[in-house]
C-alpha cells in the first residue's frame, strides 16, 4: 500500500471560528494521512495546540474544538514519512526561541535532514521528537531575518528536499513550498480571509473561493492589515509529484491547473489506446480508480460496472481485526458484486502495483464471484524506485518491477493479461511535459541529489 503524504492547512480569519473551519478542512483532506491530527490556534498572546493519534473525527470533540480560539489557525493531518507512529510525532509541533514561539506543519520529506539536525544540535537546540519537521522548525529559530518571513525564507533556502508548510507564529500565518513544488499547495480567501490548504477540495468544504496554486519556491506571511511575499526560488526546475494525479489528490481536486478527475479520465482512455481487449465490462479499484475505468469504458465502448464495492472503514480504526479477520485480507475492504461479474469478462483498471500483495488478493475475489477473464490494467508506469520526497512507498527491494518481468507479474497477480501505462500517456494524460514533473518512482530521475536519502527511522537512531 502508498501512504501519502500529509496534509497541511491554515487559515488568518478574525472574527471566524478557526479552529472549526480548520477541522472541517482537515476532515476534507482526511485522505492525506490518517495516523494523528492537530490544530494550533493563535489569539495574540499565546499559540494553543490540541494534537493526538487517530483520525480528525477522533481527536476532536466540541470541548476540545471550543479550547481553541483565536484568529488565526493551522491543522495537520499525519501519516509518517520520517519518524515513527508515536504521538511525540503529531503535527503541527509548537518550538519556541527569542523572537517567540512558532508552529508548523509539514507535508514533504528532508533529504538533509539528519546533516541539519547534528549541526542544530551543536548549537545547543534539544529536539522532542524524530521527524524532519521539527529540523525545519528550529532551524528557522536559528536562521537569521528582520521577521518571520525572512527567517523562514532563509531556513528554506538550506532545505533540500519537499516541502509545503503552514507556520503560525503570535500574530501572523505563514506558508512556504520548496523551489521545486514537488507537494502541493493553494491558497484560497474567505471573503477577505486568506486560506491555505494541501488541496483545493478542502476550500470547497469550508465555502472558500480557490485562488491559485502556490509558486515553487514561495513564501507567504499573512498578518492584520499585511501581506508579504518572497520567492527563494533560483532556477529550479519544476519537479511537481505525478503521482498526486495517479492516486495521492482527490480527484475533486485542482493540480497544476488541471482537475484531477480529468487526468485520471485520460488514464483509462490511453489505456484502451494501448492495450486494447475484447471484454464485457470495465471495472475499477475503488477508489482512485473509478475515473480511469470510467474513461476506459468510454474510449472502448464496453459498459461500466461498479463490481467492487468498498468498505470506506476498515483500516481506518483502531480495533485491529482478529487472526481469522486478518486471514480474510482484502475481503474486510472489498465485496464483489457476484451477480453482476458472474460469467463476464472483465477490464480490472488499478492506480498503481507496488508491492505486488494487494491485487493478486482483488483477481482472486473477482474469480471467486465468478469473473471469466480479468484483464488488467494499469493506471501508471511500473514503480521502479522508491520515493524519498514525502511518499512512503516502499524500499527498492520491495517493488515488485524490480524484480519481475510484466509477464511474471502478470503470473503473480493472476491476470489473463496485464498493460501498463506508458510514460507518454501518463504524460500526455496529465497534460504536461516531464521536466514538469518529479516521475522519479518509474524513472529513477530524481530532482534533488538522494543517493544519500533519509531513512524514514534516521532520526530515532540519531535521538
Amino acid at each position: 500500500m502508498i501512504r501519502d503524504k500529509c496534509a497541511v492547512f491554515g487559515t488568518f480569519a478574525p472574527g471566524e471560528d478557526v479552529a472549526r473551519l480548520t477541522f472541517f478542512a482537515l476532515f476534507a483532506l482526511q485522505h492525506r494521512g490518517q495516523e494523528s491530527s492537530g490544530i494550533v490556534v493563535t489569539d495574540g498572546s499565546e499559540l494553543r495546540r490540541h494534537a493526538a493519534s487517530g483520525l480528525v473525527s477522533q481527536v476532536f470533540d466540541e470541548e476540545s474544538l471550543s479550547r481553541l480560539v483565536g484568529f488565526a489557525a493551522i491543522g495537520h493531518n499525519r501519516y509518517s514519512t520520517t519518524g515513527s507512529s508515536n504521538v511525540c510525532n503529531a503535527q503541527p509541533l509548537v518550538v519556541s526561541g527569542p523572537n517567540g514561539p512558532l508552529a508548523l506543519a509539514h507535508n514533504g520529506n528532508i533529504v538533509n535532514a539528519l546533516e541539519l539536525r547534528h549541526e542544530l544540535e551543536e548549537k545547543g537546540f534539544h529536539f522532542q521528537a524524530t521527524t524532519d519537521s521539527e529540523v525545519i522548525a528550529n532551524l528557522i529559530l536559528a536562521s537569521p531575518g528582520h521577521d518571520w518571513i525572512d527567517r523562514v525564507a532563509s531556513a528554506a533556502r538550506r532545505l533540500v528536499g519537499a516541502y509545503s508548510l503552514t507556520l503560525l507564529t503570535e500574530d501572523a500565518l505563514l506558508a512556504a513550498r520548496d523551489p521545486n513544488g514537488v507537494r502541493p499547495l493553494c491558497l484560497g480567501y474567505i471573503g477577505a480571509n486568506p486560506v491555505l490548504a494541501s488541496e483545493s477540495c478542502a476550500l470547497d468544504h469550508i465555502g472558500a473561493r480557490f485562488e491559485r496554486e502556490l509558486d515553487p519556491g514561495e513564501v507567504l506571511s499573512f498578518r492584520a492589515g499585511e501581506q508579504k511575499r518572497v520567492n527563494i526560488s533560483d532556477g529550479q526546475r519544476r519537479a511537481f509529484c505525478v503521482f498526486e494525479h495517479v492516486y495521492l489528490a482527490r480527484p475533486d481536486s485542482i493540480m497544476e491547473d488541471r482537475l484531477v478527475y480529468g487526468a485520471r479520465q485520460r488514464m483509462g482512455a490511453r489505456l484502451w489506446e494501448e492495450y486494447p481487449v475484447d471484454a464485457d465490462l470495465v471495472v475499477g479499484v475503488p477508489d482512485s480508480a473509478i475515473p480511469s475505468a470510467i474513461g476506459f469504458a468510454d474510449a472502448s465502448g464496453i459498459p461500466y460496472c461498479e463490481g467492487l464495492l468498498k468498505n470506506r472503514y476498515i483500516g481506518r480504526t483502531f480495533i485491529a481485526p482478529d487472526q481469522h479477520l486478518r486471514d480474510l485480507g482484502v475481503q474486510l475492504k472489498f465485496n464483489p458484486l457476484s451477480s453482476a461479474i458472474e460469467g463476464k469478462r472483465l477490464v480490472l483498471l488499478d492506480d498503481s502495483i507496488v508491492r505486488g500483495t494487494t491485487i493478486p488478493h482483488v483477481v482472486t475475489l473477482l474469480r471467486r464471484a465468478g469473473a471469466r477473464e480479468i484483464h488488467l490494467r494499469i493506471c501508471s508506469p511500473p514503480v521502479m524506485h522508491p520515493c524519498f520526497l514525502g511518499v512512503d512507498m516502499a524500499t527498492e527491494r520491495e517493488l515488485i518491477a524490480m524484480r519481475k518481468s510484466v509477464p511474471e507479474i502478470r503470473e503473480h497477480v493472476g491476470a489473463d493479461s496485464l498493460g501498463y501505462l506508458s510514460m507518454d500517456g501518463l504524460l500526455d494524460a496529465v497534460q504536461r511535459k516531464s521536466n514538469t514533473l518529479c516521475t522519479a518512482c518509474f524513472s529513477g530521475d530524481y530532482p534533488v541529489p538522494v543517493q544519500m536519502g533519509l531513512d524514514k527511522f534516521a532520526l530515532e537512531s540519531a535521538a
